[in-house]
């Protein structure tokens, strides 16, 4: 009897310590992986060093991996082996540590070699309801990576702003899009703010770098002209555009804290990250200090799903289903109809043709 729960409490133990051994094995692969990933996109150098410096941390780490076997097979204190095992997991932990302090180095920087389109930060100036904006966008797209540049100095007349809507742009699957805000006036005008990777030159776009501190931020303030037919006509993404109901105060307090976001990112550049600091997330955090109340949700990351989102809380024309709103503001067929030189009140108009007003004011800003 004795000897049957001995056997059992023995059986119990292997199998914990089988499966702790298993638990340590994935988080070493992950960490093994994050710092082959963290070099890959952040070691400088020549390409060719950069590979060595991956290869022999990922050897030391699957040193590492495996030590613990090495040191079952003798005494720590008598086996060659067990010593040479010690050895390597020391030698990885202290590798470890030069990777983890290296990493927190990093600093986000404004003076990089930036891609022409990213090139220039906004800046602001304000005078009561009067707000200058240096460095808006206003490219003349030809394809997805040409363009006729053009930044320009812009006024607006806070008193004036009329509407808000909301953008998204699909360019990877349902699940992903961008997502971008613009601003309406009484006198026809619109202006278009998105955040965007600040990529350096001759860099693209990639969603694992944007985990690894590859990016930094920009907040682009364009012209619809540009920055939405370059997704819909040049880069043939699928956009589509949704009224948002803001009451007037939340309109003009949202429209200020994108100015208050751009001048912040001047004063304290910062890193893009994939998952928590992106084109929906940020925008989340200046609405959620506007209009109180609003839920978290994982439509928030899945950013293609925002629509859904922003209907269920009641910021869209909730008289319509949400597919007739997604059906109307499809842009791409008449933007394509609109040519760059019929000008930015006239593309604008075209885009919103057919596209339902949201219900009234339904959002408010928060009581100060």
């Amino acid at each position: 009897m004795g000897s049957t729960r001995n056997s059992h409490r023995t059986g119990v133990i292997r199998a914990l310590g089988f499966v702790g051994q298993l638990l340590r094995g994935v988080v070493m692969l992950g960490v093994i992986g994050w710092g082959a990933l963290a070099l890959h996109f952040e070691l400088p150098g020549p390409r060719p060093l950069v590979v060595v410096v991956i290869a022999v941390w990922v050897l030391i780490g699957a040193a590492a991996l495996i030590a613990p076997w090495q040191v079952r097979r003798g005494s720590p204190r008598q086996s060659r082996r067990a010593r040479v095992a010690l050895a390597i997991r020391l030698m990885f932990t202290l590798t470890l540590v030069v990777l983890v302090s290296w990493w927190q180095s990093l600093e986000p920087r404004n003076d990089r070699d930036w891609a022409p389109d990213v090139a220039r930060q906004l800046s602001v100036e304000r005078d009561g309801d009067r707000v200058t904006l240096h460095n808006v966008r206003d490219f003349e797209w030809q394809t997805p990576a040409t363009a006729i540049p053009r930044w320009e100095t812009r006024e607006y007349d806070l008193s004036r702003l009329d509407s808000v809507d909301m953008i998204v742009s699909y360019w990877m699957g349902p699940a992903i899009a961008h997502t971008l805000v613009s601003f309406g006036f009484t006198d026809g005008r619109h202006l278009t703010f998105s955040v965007e990777i600040r990529r350096e030159r001759n860099e693209a776009f990639s969603i694992s770098g944007g985990f690894f501190k590859q990016f930094e931020l920009n907040l682009i303030a364009a012209d619809e002209n540009d920055i939405l037919r370059l997704r819909s006509n040049v880069r043939g993404e699928e956009v589509y555009l949704y009224r948002v109901g803001l009451s007037p105060e939340a309109r003009r307090e949202l429209f200020l804290a994108y100015l208050e976001e751009a001048s912040r990112l001047r004063r304290a550049p910062e890193f893009y990250n994939t998952l928590t600091s992106n084109c929906t997330t940020i925008v989340f955090d200046m609405v959620d200090r506007i209009v109180s109340g609003l839920p978290r949700d994982i439509r928030l990351i899945l950013s293609g799903y925002l629509p859904e989102y922003v209907y269920d809380i009641g910021g869209l024309d909730t008289s319509h289903p949400l597919e007739f709103l997604r059906e109307r503001g499809h842009i791409n067929p008449r933007a394509r109809q609109i040519p760059y030189t019929a000008g930015s009140e006239a593309f604008s108009r075209a885009i919103r043709d057919g596209v339902p007003a949201a219900d009234g004011e339904i959002l408010h800003a928060s009581s100060p």
